[in-house]
């Protein structure tokens, strides 16, 4: 049976091919123009991606994936009308996988349907392990990152990469490296993805963040947790 693939766009000029084209590269598409019927098809026919634009006529994307996160894991990739780092760092906030820019490339769009898709099955429940960092403890069992004794609550796509960090620490990841094995992108993408995460998790992680940028090349996670 075809992985299902739901289109939220209100904009049918941009719709119609990414249905086209996710079609004829094997999936199921189904296009809602609204957020409430795309919450409510979520409900009567959940599907395995969700191609999510942020600008809706009745109520906005970012409703749309918190409401779609409070109930699935389901993945999402954010449609942006505007080049603008805000509105990408609230989206993946609010729990969506990935984004893209509009005007984008149909075909890189399906691409990176079939990288999330290909990576999301074979981790449905991660292998267990606890990294600690400093003040920093990343639980992958239970999903769990703790500061000190305080929850920090992360997006899946922070968790996996702190995780990838801190599992190679000491080494530098190139940002296509970390697309590689966070996103599962075999090919180049687009590499703010991962600078958007990275400052999402120094925000979240404050001084105690472990992660540090190698100018020209990537990040590594450093030697002193204070370290940024």
């Amino acid at each position: 049976m075809p992985e299902r693939i739901l289109i939220v766009e209100d904009e049918v000029n941009i719709a119609t091919p990414v249905r086209t084209y996710l079609e004829r590269a094997g999936f199921e598409a189904e296009h809602v123009t609204h957020g409430e019927e795309a919450l409510r098809r979520m409900e009567e026919a959940p599907p395995n991606l969700v191609v999510l634009d942020l600008n809706l006529p009745d109520i906005d994307g970012l409703e749309v994936c918190r409401r779609i996160r409070a109930v699935s894991q389901v993945p999402i990739i954010m449609v942006t009308a505007r080049d603008d780092d805000v509105d990408k760092i609230v989206g993946l906030e609010v729990g969506a996988d990935d984004y893209l820019t509009k005007p984008f490339n149909v075909r890189e769009l399906v691409a990176r349907v079939k990288a999330i898709l290909r990576r999301a099955p074979a981790q449905p429940e991660p292998v267990g392990g606890v990294l600690t960092h400093g003040r920093v403890t990343i639980d992958r069992g239970r999903h769990e990152v703790t500061l000190g004794d305080a929850p920090v609550q992360l997006a899946p796509k922070e968790f996996d990469l702190l995780w990838a960090l801190l599992e190679e620490r000491g080494h530098v990841l190139t940002r296509d490296q970390l697309l590689e094995r966070v996103w599962g992108y075999t090919f180049a993408g687009d590499t703010r993805t991962v600078d958007v995460h990275v400052r999402q998790l120094r925000r979240k992680l404050g001084d105690d963040c472990p992660i540090v940028t190698v100018w020209g090349v990537g990040y590594k996670v450093g030697d002193d947790a204070g370290a940024a």
